[in-house]
């Protein structure tokens, strides 16, 4: 199987990740714009809120040459995001000081700054995720792609379990947010959750 590298990518990106035997993380595709690869959604005071990597316009189009443009602080506007909207979660004083460390970094090219993310979430959750890479792109049967599996545009498919979500009280459950959602809110239970979800939707 082959799976995109996304920057906290969604629930459903993590479950299928976990379910999968083999597979590998593309590195040659033709970079895809506005994807779970450069942005991910979280649950912020005012509703959803994208948090998207501004990516250098130098011509490169290939995802493992893809730069992030370092014309602003977007780490710290990140960071300074994920704490005004998780500071009063379950879990989030757990996993802030090993979080920090991600965004403290500039990575030059996203496919790095991507894998941190996935080791972080790997890490946590004891997932033993794999980060082999391919070599070079290659066609494959539908059902092993998942490059293009995971639309960000796209309204959820399936049925995502509820749980406990900062802004309860003011918005309706959000199905499928970034991964850091799910964990900020049911920490160690991350994993459980995903192998649940896993088995509602076979």
């Amino acid at each position: 199987m082959i799976f995109p590298a996304f920057y906290f990518g969604p629930i459903s990106y993590f479950a299928e990740l976990i379910n999968a035997e083999e597979y590998k993380l593309e590195a040659c595709e033709h970079f895809p714009k506005q994807t779970y690869r450069n942005r991910c959604y979280i649950q912020g005071a005012n509703g959803k809120l994208r948090l998207g990597i501004p990516t250098q316009h130098d011509g490169a189009r290939i995802m493992k040459e893809i730069q992030i443009s370092q014309e602003y602080n977007w780490q710290k506007e990140h960071f300074k995001s994920l704490v005004s909207a998780y500071k009063s979660s379950p879990y989030f004083e757990f996993y802030e000081d090993d979080l920090w460390p991600i965004f403290e970094k500039k990575e030059k090219y996203l496919l790095d700054f991507n894998l941190k993310t996935i080791e972080f979430i790997s890490s946590k959750l004891k997932l033993n995720l794999k980060l082999e890479l391919t070599e070079t792109y290659e066609k494959v049967d539908e059902k092993q792609d998942f490059r293009n599996h995971f639309d960000a545009k796209a309204q959820p498919i399936g049925e995502f379990p509820k749980y406990f979500q900062v802004f309860d009280e003011k918005f309706e459950f959000m199905p499928d947010l970034s991964i850091i959602d799910l964990l900020c809110n049911k920490g160690p239970e991350t994993a459980t959750y995903l192998r649940e979800f896993n088995n509602k939707i076979k």
